[in-house]
């Protein structure tokens, strides 16, 4: 059974970092598009942050360049996000997910989620 498992949320005022973990079980995830999505109350989710399926590329939304780092260690099976600077904006659900393809065009897995409270 395939599973991602998001951990390292929490509350965090304004400023302050937070590091993200998503551990990947039930197959190997290293030929697999990975990143991490959000989504904050009442609006839609949207993507984070995001490595390609070869890993050549990365993807940050234009409101986290600059602030976030998403990294990988293909040997444990984990996905990563660095979240530094934090803004009260950024206080939202965050959710791991994995593709075949492209995270932009759709997800095969998601995590269940862990949230990241930003005090202002």
């Amino acid at each position: 059974q395939v599973q991602l498992v998001e951990s390292g949320g929490g509350l965090v005022q304004a400023g302050g970092s937070l590091r993200l973990s998503c551990a990947a079980s039930g197959r190997s995830f290293s030929s697999y598009a990975m990143g991490w999505f959000r989504q904050a109350p009442g609006k839609e989710r949207e993507i984070v942050a995001a490595f390609s399926w070869s890993g050549a590329t990365t993807y940050y939304a234009n409101s986290v360049k600059g602030r976030f780092t998403i990294s990988r260690d293909n040997a444990k099976n984990t996905v990563y996000l660095q979240m530094n600077s934090l803004k009260p904006e950024d206080t939202a659900v965050y959710y791991c997910a994995g593709s075949r393809q492209s995270l932009h065009y759709g997800v095969d897995y998601w995590g269940k989620g862990t949230l990241v409270t930003v005090s202002s």
